[in-house]
């Protein structure tokens, strides 16, 4: 009778991006939802697209596993960045007329530039949309009692996901994550307090963590620790910032001062709500501690699902996997759209209109084929990264790692410092990228005095410095073709 609401709710998910369909009619639609929507949908996209199955799975594994330093780049890293991209740059950004974030870099620089940072963008997608169907393979393998392997579900939840995300695109998700933002947050709070009621209140679970030393935060007092703690939170609190689904719910907004606040207060909402499923993961100890101790040893991801199952009557079961459907979903469709988007219009397009002009039809039928074969590659890497037994908390954070070394310091620069130019953008991406790639891959985990990705970062830093201040002046003026003059930034 679960499975069978849960499959009621899938059938109702991609009616609803059925009918966001006919508001599509041509490639803006799709893409920016003709740049119309009100900062309550921009909210509700911001909140259910970060809100993802990291969120209420990983997260929760995580801390118990650790403590809430561990947690440092996700939820505390993924809220700088929506915060940070709100305030500094979705006004900007907006103002130009974008269709993706790609185009910005095409628009400072030159076209190389835009295709290497479009491909870098839509790299880094495939573990964050990775993490999103292997949690809902999980869940079908939770409440088909093992029936359905978790390989099958991942393969189930990728085909659904693709359904509704194929043909409504940005109007899909948009209707789609206001209506899961609905059931997130009631159906959430409704299963903690259940909970709350079953360990005596909120007291005694927050007790249980601080004298479990839960609540550690900050790293000991040295150079190595230090820079893992700040590297960890500049992962995702800058990497995330370069990325096509925020810059997409922000240029979908109806207007700048929307984008900026929405954004913003997406990021909030987000930041508070991650407490949630903290509390109700944790509230395991108190209600069934040789529940939590078997997942804890076995899958700790596990362990909020089985415990919800275990201890709490159906309608309320219900209500969980619907909220825990609505989740995953809501972020698998944002985040399968946008790396596709980014190649569809960054890397494929200019190759075919060199030849001849490309009308909006044809675009539209390029980024659905996109957004087709990238699901098909996520499916795979989703299947590898099981057989690793990567955790969804860990596909999340190494997802950001190549935005940060490659994207992030072009986008800064390119808005906020008027010297910088193509060479500069040049250098910053080949030092960043020469950095971090030997380390990531050569250098033992853990044994490096400074993170890969920290170091590829700071290096790029200097390439953009090195190779901006030392371009002739007329290099200044040279850039590919669209692009402003580099001393002109865009506002």
């Amino acid at each position: 009778m679960l499975l069978g609401f849960v499959i009621l709710y899938l059938v109702v998910s991609i009616g609803i991006g059925v009918y966001a369909a006919t508001k599509v009619h041509n490639a803006k639609d799709y893409i920016a939802a003709g740049r119309s929507l009100p900062i309550y949908i921009v909210i509700a996209m911001v909140f259910a697209t970060w809100f993802g199955a990291e969120t209420v799975l990983g997260i929760p594994a995580t801390f118990l596993e650790e403590d809430l330093g561990g947690l440092i780049s996700d939820p505390f890293g993924a809220s700088l960045c929506l915060v940070l991209f709100g305030l500094f740059f979705a006004r900007k950004l907006y103002r130009m007329n974008l269709l993706t974030i790609g185009d910005f870099y095409r628009q400072r620089y030159d076209r190389k530039v835009e295709v290497v940072t479009g491909i870098a963008i839509a790299l880094s997608y495939l573990g964050w949309v990775s993490a999103q169907v292997t949690a809902l393979g999980l869940v079908f393998n939770v409440l088909s009692d093992g029936v359905i392997t978790q390989q099958q579900g991942i393969l189930i939840g990728a085909a659904v996901v693709l359904m509704y995300t194929l043909y409504g695109g940005m109007w899909s998700v948009a209707l789609t994550t206001f209506f899961q933002m609905i059931i997130i947050v009631i159906g959430l709070i409704y299963i903690a307090t259940l909970l709350s009621d079953m360990t005596g209140g909120v007291a005694p679970v927050v007790e249980h963590a601080a004298n479990n030393a839960k609540f550690h935060f900050w790293p000991e007092m040295n150079a190595v620790a230090m820079l893992a703690f700040l590297s960890g939170l500049l992962t995702m609190g800058f990497g995330s910032i370069p990325q096509q689904d925020v810059f997409q719910r922000a240029n979908s907004a109806k207007n700048e001062h929307v984008a900026v606040w929405g954004t913003v207060m997406g990021g909030v909402a987000y930041f508070l709500f991650a407490a949630v499923p903290l509390f109700m993961a944790y509230s395991a100890n108190l209600i069934d501690p040789a529940l939590a101790s078997k997942w804890l040893a076995d899958d700790s991801q596990k362990l909020l699902p089985e415990l919800i199952k275990a201890h709490l009557p159906l309608f309320a079961q219900v209500i969980f996997y619907g909220a825990l459907l609505s989740v995953i979903m809501s972020t698998a469709s944002g985040t399968l759209l946008a790396p596709s988007v980014t190649i569809s219009e960054n890397v494929i397009k200019d190759f075919i209109t060199r030849r001849r002009h490309l009308p909006d039809h044809q675009l539209l039928v390029i980024t659905r084929w996109v957004v087709a074969i990238f699901t098909v590659l996520v499916t795979l890497y989703a299947l590898w990264a099981l057989d690793q037994e990567t955790g969804i908390h860990q596909m999340v954070e190494n997802a950001y790692k190549v935005t940060l070394v490659l994207a992030f310091v072009p986008l800064v620069a390119g808005l906020y410092w008027k010297p910088a130019t193509t060479r500069g953008a040049y250098w910053a991406i080949a030092l960043g990228l020469a950095t971090w790639l030997p380390m990531e891959f050569w250098l033992p985990e853990g044994e490096g005095f400074v993170p890969p990705q920290f170091a590829g970062f700071l290096m790029a830093i200097l390439g953009m410095l090195i190779g901006s201040l030392t371009s002739r002046p007329a290099q200044h003026s040279r850039h590919g073709h669209h692009a402003p003059q580099a001393d002109q930034p865009q506002a």
